[in-house]
């Protein structure tokens, strides 16, 4: 199996402990895929009646200032120019999950979504109406599921929102990728409060300001409550656990999440967040 359990670290979160176990035991190797995601590979060969893997991290999470209200003049231009660089290809070519489809094209005008105003203005525009237009309905959709579903239905998760803002957004020209994590707040869609799973949100990439993230199930910004686990084109590129398994009958697959701030940090700005999860 290959897992992606690990934070990822850059300036805005640091991982200061990152333990991974398993029962029962196997083989772990830790390696960094394409997107620079820190994953690892868990081959188990003996007979088994049920698997465990359990991840804790300590994480630190540094408060960025708050985004600007609109992008530089020249913005769209900008992103034009990137169209011909391969250097975003992957976050701007269409991907299997978050691609264009007639639904998503009756979608756009049904709602007339268009790239209005200043990159970052659309881009928040388009995540507040994602928000209005879809009903948060937890089992209504299943990791495989494409966006035609939550556009037929209106009802989907975290994953179907933030496919939905990606496609959307990679048609305007602007490099979208998907996030996967965890998310902080009790009163938040997706939340990882006592006993959630993963969240999803996308980030996008902006002149000026580098990779900006929006949260589309909850109508707001990317902020430290948000702890990145892996980034990818789609859900596909970032699965928590992802592998082949030989014999049994009937499998159940069950998730946990919990997160607590942790006190007594050394930094005045950083928040620390304790976290775990678990597979059977």
């Amino acid at each position: 199996m290959y897992l992606a359990l690990k934070p990822f670290e850059d300036s805005s979160q640091r991982v200061n402990r990152f333990l991974i176990e398993t029962e029962p035991a196997g083989s772990l190797f830790q390696f960094t895929d394409c997107f620079g995601n820190t994953k690892h590979q868990l081959h188990l060969y003996r007979e088994h009646l049920f698997l465990d893997i359990t991840a804790r991290s300590a994480v630190d999470m540094i408060p960025a200032d708050s985004p600007p209200e609109r992008c530089d003049d020249g913005a769209w231009e900008t992103i034009r120019g990137w169209r011909d660089s391969l250097h975003h290809w992957d976050f701007l070519d269409h991907s299997g999950l978050a691609r264009p489809s007639s639904v998503l094209d009756q979608f756009v005008r049904r709602n007339e979504i268009e790239p209005e105003g200043d990159p970052l203005t659309a881009l928040k525009r388009l995540s507040d109406l994602l928000f209005d237009r879809f009903d948060y309905v937890p089992g209504s959709t299943s990791i495989s599921s494409t966006i035609e579903h939550i556009l037929d239905t209106g009802r989907g998760v975290c994953q179907d929102y933030a496919h939905v803002m990606i496609a959307i957004a990679r048609t305007w020209g602007v490099p979208s990728r998907y996030i996967s994590g965890y998310l902080h707040d009790v009163t938040a869609r997706g939340a990882a409060g006592g006993g959630m799973t993963t969240h999803a949100w996308v980030e996008c990439l902006l002149p000026g300001l580098g990779w900006t993230g929006f949260d589309p199930t909850n109508s707001t910004f990317v902020d430290e409550r948000h702890v990145r686990v892996a980034v990818g084109r789609d859900y596909q590129d970032v699965s928590p656990t992802r592998g082949v398994l030989h014999g049994g009958g009937d499998i159940r697959l069950d998730v946990e999440v919990r997160m607590q701030p942790v006190p007594g940090n050394n930094s005045d700005r950083a928040i620390r967040y304790k976290r775990s999860r678990s597979d059977e």
